[in-house]
């Protein structure tokens, strides 16, 4: 009698007898490589080879898991073939599927093809019309949507008030979202968001809507994602997720109770044929060891990773006594690593943090990747407190002098180390959290951040928290467009509020004095920033804050910001080139041993309580006599050098010295203006490239001449006819011509015809001056300046935007 098996069990049959000898996924037989291969019109109960492929990642992730748990060896490739995958859950690694150094496990899309791993689950809709222009659609099966994506972007929660692209911060913000007249129009706000700026502007906070009091005030919970706490911004601010505020194209709107799905669509959008994706996973990868036994030698390469969950409410774990507080996952999450990593790949519309590698990590290798329109960070390192030693976890807090910890370095090894972020293209991160960065370093070692390109982000593109335990080399990266949404930061940023450091300066100073040994407890290992080009219109292009030590900075093109140092130990800065800004030392301590020489600089130094100026600062380069000679009034400079740069083409960003400039002569080496940024060819292609701004040095206004300042035209003030017209006993300040409506300087209540004679207590006798002016002080997020208007003086705040 003949039995009758269908095809699906005669595969699965052949499938498990072939296990043990592998040969049926070989590339070839007796082959040093397996490959398995998935498509989304695969099935998990095939062979996985190229013409029957599984059906899911997490099935060729079984099967490798199989074979080498049957002692298999060699090298595995699982390879995605073009399409979206939807994954169910986390694909977590543990350390039985590792590979080895020789024989690593990859897991890649096929050459050319475009692979789509999705955190989400599409949605079967079924529109009906609501009101107007809202429709609804009822999703039985789904509980809640924390983010919905749909026509290749995230779509926006019904918020307060409406989205504005390029409105600062949070595309847009109202001082009455929090209005009674305003609450009082929710029937039920419960699970709606409040977003908010710090009130020092030192990034956001968020809070989660818990219902109305007896009075019908809001009660909400949140407000922990700073680590530095404040009550929430007066006016920065903005509410989602609250019904009544559905009023606006491109918002949506789901009630968890009716398991409703309300959208107002986009003018001319065909609301039947968009394919909307809702959020389900915070994660998508997770390789999860321990420094005894960890994961070892796995990479994903060409993948793009979209669709996860926001987390900004679960950002809440503080760290060393910085800024920030964490939430430990990301799109991939790399926690107990050996040679891992993620290559040549993409992460978009994200709801929280692209790459996280947390804990006990070694020679990891992110690199190649683009990573852009995501809720938080980019690249995080972060290591475990437990591997601090006399841990601090809040600004104000200290450990006792009697019950310090004296011994350098780490406890543990619970901590990233020996790794690369390496070509990255970053930008548009922080779309929801502002305390994020391109780069993320905090708890970690011997780090290499290099040749990536970081743009438009709300603060920092690369950020160290601590001073544990240095080591880094970061070079070669090209970050601009930065701290667009907070303040009092920098392109680069670093804190050192490490174990010597108190929050009283006088407790700190007494301590150093005494115990000079405990400045580098922590900081154990120079940190090297050198070769890069930054730029920040909002703060300093590299600000080292609050007791950062141990630093060499040498070799970097800094557009717009000027450099900071602020505290801190050892500190050795020298021939950098510091365009249209200069030298901001703040606060330092009497033995700082920091040394600034051989920068080229084209402001006055901007001392900030400053009683002892480290071991040097002297032989610096000066393109205007008056900044030398105002910076000569504090003692130091007595070598600094007046000269021309003769820059080849400063309009152009080339900032390389002539042969025969006098900066030459007295020791500044030309810096290559051609190596900044990412390399590979793909990643250039789509990377911007930071603004260059004329040079505020020089004589090169001629008469007539005008500029565009902040949305407003402005002249010199040049003729005796002007200097009539505006009643003034001489001729001199910024005449201004032209202010749109609209405009920052209209806002600020500034008029055609004003003349601007002094910014933040500095003369503004031209253009130039008022630049310069700026240059020196816009780090803090506006400029006061006093006009002349109608024959008396006025004075006026300009906010920086």
């Amino acid at each position: 009698m003949n039995r009758h098996i269908s095809f699906t069990d005669a595969i699965t049959w052949l499938r498990h007898t072939l296990l043990g000898c592998g040969v049926w996924a070989l590339t070839s037989c007796g082959a040093d490589v397996t490959t398995y291969y998935v498509a989304p019109t695969g099935a998990d109960t095939v062979l996985g080879t190229k013409d029957y492929p599984f059906g899911s990642l997490a099935a060729a992730k079984r099967m490798v898991a199989e074979k080498k748990a049957a002692g298999s060896t060699g090298r595995f490739d699982v390879v995605l073939l073009p399409g979206t995958y939807f994954v169910s859950e986390p694909l977590i690694f543990g350390p039985a599927e590792s590979g080895t150094t020789d024989e690593p496990y990859t897991i890649r899309a096929e050459a050319g093809g475009d692979v789509v791993l999705s955190a989400g689950v599409p949605l079967q809709v079924d529109w009906q019309q609501h009101d107007g222009r809202i429709w609804k659609t009822h999703l039985p099966g789904v509980e809640t949507i924390e983010g919905l994506y749909a026509g290749g972007k995230a779509l926006t929660r019904a918020r307060y008030p409406n989205a504005v692209e390029g409105v600062y911060p949070f595309g847009g913000f109202a001082a009455d979202a929090l209005a009674p007249e305003r609450i009082v129009r929710w029937a039920n706000p419960v699970g709606g968001y409040i977003h908010a700026m710090h009130s020092g502007r030192w990034g956001g906070m968020h809070y989660r809507i818990t219902g109305k009091d007896a009075g019908g005030m809001l009660t909400y919970e949140g407000g922990w994602q700073n680590n530095r706490p404040s009550a929430m911004h007066g006016t920065q601010r903005f509410v989602e997720n609250v019904f009544e505020e559905l009023d606006a194209p491109g918002e949506w709107y789901f009630d968890r109770l009716e398991r409703m799905l309300y959208y107002f669509p986009e003018e001319s959008q065909q609301i039947d044929s968009v394919d909307f994706i809702a959020a389900q996973l915070e994660s998508i990868i997770q390789l999860k060891g321990c420094e005894d036994h960890p994961v070892t030698d796995i990479y994903f390469e060409g993948i793009t990773f979209q669709h996860t969950v926001p987390t900004f409410m679960k950002t809440q774990e503080q760290l060393m006594r910085s800024d920030w507080s964490i939430y430990r996952s990301g799109a991939v999450l790399l926690d107990g690593t050996e040679r891992c990593g993620v290559r040549n790949s993409t992460f978009s519309l994200l709801g929280g943090n692209a790459v996280f590698v947390s804990n006990y990590n070694r020679q990891f290798d992110i690199s190649g990747n683009l990573i852009e329109y995501i809720g938080g960070s980019a690249i995080a390192f972060v290591g475990s407190a437990g591997a601090v030693r006399s841990p601090s976890f809040r600004y104000e807090e200290f450990v006792p002098a009697g019950e310090l910890d004296t011994i350098p370095g780490p406890k543990s090894n619970a901590y990233p180390a020996d790794g690369v972020a390496e070509n990255n293209l970053i930008r548009y991160i922080g779309m929801i959290e502002k305390q994020v960065a391109g780069v993320q370093i905090q708890l970690a070692a011997r780090i290499g951040i290099r040749h990536n390109t970081i743009y438009h982000v709300p603060r920092s593109g690369i950020n160290i928290g601590d001073g544990a335990w240095g080591g880094h080399v970061i070079e070669y990266n090209d970050v601009f467009q930065t701290v667009l949404e907070t303040g009092d930061h920098g392109a680069f940023n670093s804190w050192g509020r490490d174990r010597f450091w108190y929050p009283n300066r006088a407790v700190m100073d007494s301590l150093v004095k005494v115990h000079p040994s405990w400045i580098l407890l922590d900081a154990v290992e120079t940190t090297i920033i050198r070769n890069n080009r930054f730029r920040c219109d909002h703060g300093w292009d590299i600000d080292l804050d609050d007791g950062s030590s141990n630093y060499a900075i040498y070799n970097n093109v800094c557009l717009a910001g000027g450099l900071k140092l602020r505290e801190g130990f050892y500190r050795k800065v020298y021939n950098n080139i510091l365009v249209n800004n200069g030298f901001h030392p703040h606060v330092w301590f009497e033995s700082s041993h920091d040394v600034f020489t051989r920068n080229i600089v084209m402001t006055a130094h901007q001392q900030i309580q400053i009683k002892h100026w480290g071991d040097t600062v002297d032989h610096n380069f000066f393109v205007d006599s008056a900044d030398l000679e105002v910076t000569r009034k504090y003692g130091i400079e007595r070598n600094g050098v007046v000269g021309d740069p003769r820059f080849v083409n400063a309009s152009a960003g080339d900032f390389t010295l002539r042969e025969g400039a006098d900066f030459l002569k007295d020791g500044f080496v030309n810096i290559a203006m051609d190596d900044f940024g990412v390399v590979t060819e793909r990643l250039k292609a789509m990377a911007d490239m930071p603004e260059i701004t004329p040079l505020t040095v020089g004589g090169n206004f001629a008469i007539g001449d005008v500029v565009q300042w902040h949305g407003g035209t402005l002249k010199n003030m040049e003729t005796l006819g002007e200097q009539s017209a505006a009643g003034l006993s001489e001729i001199r300040g910024a005449l201004v011509l032209d202010v749109p409506d609209g405009s920052p300087l209209a806002r600020a209540g500034i008029r055609a015809g004003d003349v601007i004679l002094s910014c933040d207590e500095t003369a503004t006798d031209d253009v130039i001056a008022l630049r310069k002016a700026e240059a020196s002080h816009k780090w803090k997020g506006r400029l006061v300046l006093d006009v002349w208007r109608n024959q008396q003086l006025t004075q006026m705040e300009l906010r920086l935007e």
